[in-house]
């Protein structure tokens, strides 16, 4: 998945704002489920709601306004209730690792009460893309 840098990204010298990588995190990570044909309007209306518990981030170099970071998303660990989600974020050009980090998500029915992931769904996240990357 690709994010442009804009100014509304940036801290007044033009680098990326740390708290922004959550939210590039966040977006890569429903990218993930729809490239699998899952989304998480689905998911909410079968009553499985994505709730983070953990998230970590290291910071390896800056971002600046007007690049383009690439965020390459894997599920290195997956129980019967929680996901984890990891991320590698990259300056397109330079290919220079920016950010590292993950994030585990908790199932649960909406209501806060752990639910566990459906076999279909556990299969869907497990498989490759669906847009053929």
């Amino acid at each position: 998945m690709e994010v442009r840098i804009y100014y509304e990204d940036t801290d007044c010298g033009g680098v990326v704002y740390y708290a922004n990588y959550l939210k590039y995190f966040e977006r890569a990570r429903t990218q993930y489920l729809e490239d699998r044909g899952l989304s998480v309007a689905g998911l909410m209306n079968a009553g499985r709601v994505f709730v983070v518990v953990h998230a970590e981030v290291e910071y390896r170099a800056p971002a600046y306004y007007g690049e383009t970071l690439e965020i390459e998303t894997t599920i290195p660990e997956m129980s019967p209730a929680s996901i984890t989600f990891s991320h590698v974020v990259r300056e397109r050009g330079s290919r220079r690792v920016v950010v590292e980090g993950s994030a585990r998500l908790a199932v649960t029915d909406g209501n806060g009460k752990v639910k566990r992931l459906d076999k279909a769904t556990v299969a869907a996240l497990q498989s490759q893309s669906t847009r053929g990357e």
